[in-house]
Formats: C-alpha cells, sequence, structure tokens
C-alpha cells in the first residue's frame, strides 16, 4: 500500500539490512509468513502502524489509496476519505487514539514524577499540545485532522533519521578513535610501537578488495544481472532488470528492494569473520549507497522509484560513466581533527560531570550513614529510658505488695495497711496516743462499753 510505503519503507529498509550471504542454502518449502517490520524508531511507531493496518481493512479507502499519488497523501488530501470508511473502522481508530492519549499521560505523568514535587497538579491538555502527530484538542475520536496530523509527523521525522545515523556513526567512529589513543598512551614505548603497526597493517588489509562500483551505475546493475540473476551481460535490459527485482510486483522499487542491490558490492569490502571489517562500517555503506541511488533516480522525492524514474536514469551519462569506482567510508574523511578534539573534551565535560555527580552522591550516602548511626543511638537511649521506667514502676508495685502483707504472712485490709503506714510515717504520734491503765479506785463500770476497735468503727459506720 502506498501509504505504507510513504510513511513506512523509508525506514524499513534500515532496519531491515540486507544480509550478505557467502554461500546459498539449498531452497527449502516453508509456509509463507508474513514479514515483520521493524520498529522505525519512532515513539509513536505502534500507533502509526496500528492506524495503518485498520485503514487497509476498509474498501473504500483501499481503492483511493491506489489511485493516489505521494503529495497527495503528504498533503493531506487523502485524509479527508476518512469520512467515508465504515462505522467499525472509526470505531476502530477511536479506540487506538484513545489508547494513545492514555499512553502519552502516563509518560507525562512519569516525568514530571521523576521532576517534580509531588502533589502538583498536571495540565495535561497543555502538555499533550507537544505532541505532533494527534490532534490534542479532541481527544475521544479518530478524525481526518488526526490522519493528517499523523501523515505530516511521520513525514517529517523519518526524513531526520538518515541524517540522525549518520551523526550516529560519526560519534561511534570518533570514540573509537579516541579509545584507540587513550590506549596507546598506556602503553610503553615498545608496545605502542607493535600496537601501531598493527593498526596500519588492518587498514591496509582492509583496503585491498575489488573495486566497488558506482551503486545504480550500468556496471554494478549488469554485475547483478550476471552474477545474481544468472543471466548473459551482453542482454542486459532495464526494463526487465526492474522487473526482476520488484519482488512483490506493486512496480515500485522501495528502499529494502534497492539496498537489496548492493549485496555483492558490500561482499567485497566487509566479511564479518575479518578482524579488519567494521559491520558497522558496513551498515553505513549500506546507508550511503541508497542515498546515492535515491538523489539521482528518485526524481519526485518520494523515496520510492517508479519504472519511469528508473527508466530516466538508465539514460543520463552517470550512469554509463563510472570508471572512477565507488569510494567507500575508509576512504572518506568522516570527521575532521577539530571535531574530534571537541568530541574529547566534551567526554572530558561529561566524566568530569559524573565524577562530580558522583562524589556528591557519595557525601549524601556518608551523611545518611551518619544520620542513621545518631538515630540508631536515640533509639537504643529510648529503648533504655523505657526499660528503667518500667524497672521503677515495678518496684513500685512491689513495695505497695509488701506493705499489704503482716509479719505472719496474713493479708491486712486496707484500713490496717493504711495505720501501719500512718504509724511508720509517725511514731511520737503513735506513742502519745497510747492509753494508760486507770488509777486503783477507778474499776470501769458494769454498763460502760469497751473502746471500739477500728475495724468495728467502720463496720458501725457502714451500718
Amino acid at each position: 500500500m502506498k501509504i505504507q510505503y510513504l510513511l513506512l519503507f523509508p525506514i524499513l529498509g534500515l532496519g531491515f539490512a540486507v544480509p550478505i550471504e557467502r554461500e546459498k542454502a539449498p531452497p527449502q518449502k516453508e509456509e509463507e509468513r508474513p514479514a515483520e517490520s521493524a520498529d522505525t524508531g519512532l515513539y509513536y511507531d505502534r500507533y502509526l502502524r496500528e492506524v495503518i493496518d485498520v485503514l487497509e481493512t476498509d474498501n473504500h479507502f483501499r481503492e483511493k489509496l491506489q489511485t493516489a499519488n505521494a503529495e497527495d497523501i503528504k498533503s493531506g488530501k487523502l485524509s479527508k476519505e476518512l469520512d467515508f470508511v465504515s462505522h467499525h473502522v472509526r470505531t476502530r481508530l477511536d479506540e487506538l487514539k484513545r489508547q494513545e492519549v492514555s499512553r502519552l499521560r502516563m509518560l507525562i505523568k512519569a516525568k514530571m514524577d521523576a521532576t517534580m514535587e509531588e502533589n502538583v497538579q498536571i495540565d495535561h491538555l497543555a502538555l499533550l499540545k507537544q505532541f505532533e502527530h494527534l490532534d490534542s484538542q479532541n481527544q475521544h475520536t479518530f478524525e481526518p485532522r488526526d490522519l493528517e496530523l499523523l501523515i505530516q509527523a511521520a513525514t517529517k521525522d523519518l526524513e531526520n533519521y538518515d541524517a540522525a545515523r549518520h551523526e550516529e556513526f560519526k560519534r561511534y567512529e570518533m570514540l573509537k578513535e579516541h579509545e584507540r589513543r587513550e590506549y596507546l598512551k598506556s602503553l610503553d614505548e615498545d608496545k605502542r610501537k607493535l600496537e601501531e603497526a598493527h593498526f596500519e597493517e588492518m587498514k591496509k588489509k582492509h583496503r585491498e578488495h575489488p573495486k566497488v562500483n558506482v551503486p545504480g551505475s550500468k556496471d554494478q546493475l549488469k554485475e547483478v544481472w550476471e552474477e545474481t540473476d544468472g543471466l548473459d551481460p551482453n542482454d542486459f535490459n532495464p526494463k526487465t532488470f526492474f522487473q526482476l527485482h520488484d519482488t512483490n510486483g506493486d512496480g515500485i522499487l522501495d528502499e529494502q528492494e534497492l539496498e537489496a542491490l548492493f549485496t555483492k558490492e558490500l561482499e567485497k569490502v566487509y566479511d564479518p569473520k575479518n578482524e579488519e571489517d567494521d559491520m558497522m562500517e558496513m551498515e553505513e555503506e549500506r546507508l550511503r549507497m541508497r542515498e546515492h541511488v535515491m538523489k539521482n533516480v528518485d526524481t519526485n522525492q518520494d523515496r520510492l522509484v517508479t519504472l519511469e524514474e528508473f527508466l530516466k536514469s538508465t539514460e543520463t551519462k552517470d550512469f554509463n560513466n563510472s570508471d572512477g569506482g565507488w569510494q567507500t567510508v575508509e576512504e572518506t574523511q568522516i570527521y575532521t581533527e577539530d571535531e574530534l578534539r571537541r568530541f574529547e573534551q566534551d567526554l572530558v565535560a561529561q566524566e568530569t560531570a559524573l565524577d562530580q555527580k558522583a562524589e556528591e552522591l557519595r557525601k549524601e550516602h556518608e551523611a545518611l550513614q551518619q544520620r542513621k548511626l545518631e538515630l540508631d543511638a536515640q533509639k537504643k537511649e529510648y529503648q533504655q529510658a523505657v526499660v528503667q521506667m518500667a524497672q521503677h514502676k515495678a518496684q513500685q508495685v512491689g513495695a505497695a505488695a509488701a506493705q499489704a502483707v503482716g509479719p505472719n504472712g496474713e493479708l491486712k485490709f486496707q484500713a490496717q495497711v493504711q495505720e501501719v503506714a500512718s504509724e511508720k510515717a509517725n511514731p511520737e504520734a503513735q506513742q502519745g496516743s497510747e492509753i494508760h491503765p486507770a488509777p486503783p479506785g477507778d474499776a470501769p463500770h458494769p454498763d460502760d462499753k469497751a473502746p471500739e476497735t477500728p475495724q468495728e468503727a467502720n463496720v458501725q459506720n457502714q451500718q
């Protein structure tokens, strides 16, 4: 489908790096399975694919796609056809959008939780506006505007993908050279000379390869015609060649089908078994070859090659003149010494920042450890204080219990206990209150009652 070519194939060809096969295995009959697409690298990759898959199930939309050109798709003109798709397709698209909005909300919340204080109100509507692949004003239904924004965002992001890959490769090469130089600094003079000699030997060995034809040139295509297709080079026919390598028969060479044409050229330079051959450089080589062909053949820059574009490219002067051959990665200056120096300065700055952060974390760790020791000491003091309080309370209870027991082990009533306690506290008052015997002649009268004991007085009061 065209929409799939325009949005997915520009990058799927990169993900589906065509493997180099040294020996062809005998063909085996296997059940055909649909090819799994590589991840585009877009943060909304899954949403993009699911929308495309759902749209392709609608007959009306599929018919419009067959007659639409690349400009109609990129400009958003095709998006208006969304109003005519079936109800179940629109329902499914609505569901996909709600799921995507929910996913973006979770991403926003996770980012805010990591960078902001707790209990901060988040304005999701304002934050959703940063995502350009959907209409954040309408978070519930998938409308033509959503399809238009999705196509525009994917087109723009994919156009920047190749540039990002080149920049990533440059950083890879500079880091590799930086580490090599740092390693040489750690060696003594004799070992350093041996290592430098080995390095130069590997470089020389890597450069010893057959001539690499310019991608898309007549020499390169005729070599594929002869060695891959097994045809007579004298019978080379551009139209037949195009049809042979349009593997899915859709009348278009996508980027994956183009990259398959470069396998023979890459085999001349790179072998995974060789120490001197870097497979990261091979992938960069593949990308450069594809870009070269697209620049010279893809006249409308839709990242697809039609039969008409292909035939016109075979009529140009460059197609027939490729005597100089292709300049490979090791023959190209990927970076300058100034760029390498700035890169190393950035590395030093990053290492310094990391060291400072590590030192801050170490100090924080030590402070936490010290605080833990202080808290443990306080906890121990509190525990000792609790034990002492419990012991003191137990002693008080024991003393009270001892007062409630007589000399012979008998239990005393409360009043007796209080009296004993009072007597112990005021022994002089006890002596002053003793009853002396009556003088002679003063015998008690028979009707006189004996003095009441404290127990009898207590009982009398209760009555």
